[in-house]
């Protein structure tokens, strides 16, 4: 059976640290069975509760992804994975009422993928990006490229009134990388002018895994990402928080 090797960091931007906010994103990585499930979340710095909203986003879908593959030993359907951030949208709502607050002071975006490496289905609000390569090449491509707002430096959520929620299905065709960002690492990682990847971040970026052994979570590589994500080469060209989950397919 074929198992996933991963590594995940995610670390305060500059701007937020500087202001004495903590960091907005969530992130969950979770193996099951032959699938990797992964979900990055980005609450929105200027609601009171955004980063609240990204963590129950991330938990609630990762929760259903993993009981479905589980129980199925399959990627789920569009229409199951849209109950899902139904039920998402739900659990968001209660927290609000319970604050005394409106939906919208939770906003997040949401970027998930489930994969086990020829059934693939992603899930994509707002910006931030899920890319991919084929097997046994060294090409690298986008799953779900960003969406950006009507003005400058907005996006949509998931807690919007009609939340403009992507779904991606891709089934035969083999994948053996993946990688999710919220939106911090765009303009590292992306050619916004020709909407491609950028080949060399991606390739430097999976380079560790080829002497990775073992299966599962890399403790050590994702210490690496993590000091990675906080260098002054990455902060210099982003101010707002960082997050990227990598996988890899033995």
């Amino acid at each position: 059976m074929p198992d996933w090797t991963w590594a995940a960091a995610s670390r305060r931007g500059t701007a937020h640290e500087a202001n004495g906010e903590g960091r907005q994103d969530a992130y969950r990585v979770l193996a099951v069975g032959r699938f990797v499930i992964a979900i990055a979340c980005d609450g929105a710095g200027s609601t009171r509760h955004g980063r609240l909203g990204a963590v129950i986003a991330a938990r609630m879908l990762s929760m259903r992804a993993a009981e479905w593959v589980d129980r199925h030993e399959a990627a789920p359907p569009p229409g199951t994975v849209e109950m899902w951030v139904a039920e998402a949208r739900l659990a968001i709502l209660v927290h609000a009422d319970r604050r005394g607050c409106v939906m919208g002071e939770f906003a997040s975006t949401l970027a998930m993928v489930i994969s086990d490496g020829t059934s693939t289905i992603s899930a994509h609000v707002g910006d931030g990006a899920i890319i991919g390569r084929r097997a046994s090449s060294d090409s690298f491509t986008d799953l779900s490229w960003p969406e950006s707002g009507q003005y400058a430096s907005t996006t949509f959520f998931l807690t919007d009134e009609a939340p403009r929620l992507r779904i991606g299905v891709m089934s035969g065709i083999a994948i053996d990388c993946l990688a999710i960002m919220t939106d911090g690492l765009e303009r590292l990682a992306l050619n916004f002018a020709d909407r491609v990847v950028h080949p060399a971040f991606f390739r430097g970026i999976f380079a560790p895994f080829a002497s990775i052994a073992s299966c599962g979570r890399d403790r050590k590589l994702s210490k690496q990402l993590a000091v990675f994500l906080s260098s002054d080469t990455v902060n210099a060209r982003t101010d707002d928080d960082k997050t990227l989950v990598l996988a890899t397919l033995r």
